[in-house]
């Protein structure tokens, strides 16, 4: 299986071949797929997966062939080599696909976690395959360290060790704790994937704002609009 992620975020392209098989979690994110009729199939998902991604169907798809998946604005698309060394535990909402040879199983968290998080069951992928996992912005990875907190947006955080200790938290002097949002501090040993997309709105809006003076000029002056970009 080849999969090409242009420089672009947009899309991204997949080559099956004839021994090849994708689970698609998101089949309407297909937008073109060159390949025999037969060689997708749309199954059901079973209740857990319909729980955690609110979807209902999934799409197996079959080589040869190739298929372009359209992506949010703002996503991208990481593949992740997954083994019998992985105990990630992950957020369903970010699987995109998985190949064959993959099996998830839900996991009920420990009673803490779990009320920490607000998830009863996280989902972890099983032997030898490639999870593609869809995020806003670009995916980091960072290693957890036993004697050293780290501390992650909540929103950010993708999956992490099942073995992780974890707490909601915030950090920094009293100012700092006041204006963040909630923190998730973990610690142990293992990577933890965060997903980098910024989720200041106020930061968006000033990275385009034209600034007091151009405004004015644009205001004030004869075909300032025209002239003054």
């Amino acid at each position: 299986m080849n999969i090409e992620t242009p420089a672009r975020i947009g899309h991204v392209q997949i080559s099956l071949q004839e021994s090849d098989k994708l689970h698609l979690l998101h089949p309407k994110s297909i937008v073109a797929f060159q390949g025999s009729p037969q060689h997708r199939e749309d199954n059901l998902m079973n209740l857990s997966r319909i729980y955690h991604k609110r979807k209902m169907i999934q799409s197996q798809l079959q080589g040869p062939s190739e298929l372009v998946v359209g992506l949010p604005a703002g996503c991208s698309l990481e593949v992740v080599e997954i083994n019998k060394q992985v105990n990630l535990l992950f957020d369903l909402r970010h699987i995109m696909f998985f190949t064959d040879g993959i099996q998830m199983k839900s996991i009920v968290q420990k009673l803490k976690n779990a009320w920490i998080t607000k998830e009863l069951t996280r989902m972890r992928f099983y032997g030898d395959g490639r999870l593609g996992i869809i995020t806003a912005g670009d995916m980091i990875t960072i290693q957890l360290q036993p004697d050293t907190p780290l501390f992650v947006e909540a929103r950010a955080l993708i999956a992490y060790p099942d073995t992780a200790d974890i707490r909601l938290s915030v950090y920094g002097n009293q100012l700092a704790s006041q204006h963040m949002n909630v923190q998730w501090e973990l610690r142990g040993s293992g990577p933890v994937l965060i997903q980098t997309g910024s989720r200041d709105a106020k930061l968006g809006e000033q990275l385009q704002d034209d600034g007091l003076i151009k405004r004015i000029l644009r205001e004030a002056l004869p075909f300032g609009s025209v002239y003054i970009k």
